[in-house]
Formats: C-alpha cells, sequence, structure tokens
C-alpha cells in the first residue's frame, strides 16, 4: 500500500484534466451564446461563466502537474 492510499493516478489525472476542459468550454460557451439566446446576463451569470473558465483552465493545467507527476514521485 502507498503512502496516499489506492489512488489511481493515471484514471485521476485523466479524469481532473477532463473535468477542467468541461469547465473551461461550458464557461466560454456561455460567455458567447448566453447573451445570444437569453439576451444580456445578470453580472452573477457573466461571473459565474467567468469563474468556470479560470477554474478550469487551473484544474486543466495543474491537475496532470499533481496528480501526474509530483504525487507518483513521493511513493
Amino acid at each position: 500500500m502507498g503512502r496516499y492510499g489506492d489512488i489511481d493516478y493515471p484514471t485521476v489525472t485523466r479524469r481532473g484534466f477532463a473535468l477542467g476542459v468541461a469547465l473551461l468550454v461550458v464557461g466560454i460557451l456561455g460567455h458567447v451564446l448566453g447573451p445570444v439566446l437569453f439576451g444580456p446576463l445578470p453580472e452573477w451569470e457573466r461571473t459565474l461563466f467567468l469563474d468556470m473558465e479560470i477554474v478550469g483552465v487551473l484544474l486543466g493545467l495543474l491537475t496532470p502537474l499533481v496528480f501526474g507527476i509530483v504525487l507518483p514521485l513521493t511513493e
């Protein structure tokens, strides 16, 4: 048994990266298609889409670094 339990690093890395890409795509589509389909969006929705883009980029970049490189090397 490893130091961090039985974590399947390749699966966690792929799923984390996919979640980051999905958040980024939904945030971008919300910014682009939201006003076209529904008219002007309230400020909280625009903030939500922007936050989804930021979290998606961070998650997409940090998940492979942490779960694909750093944690497997520390076991």
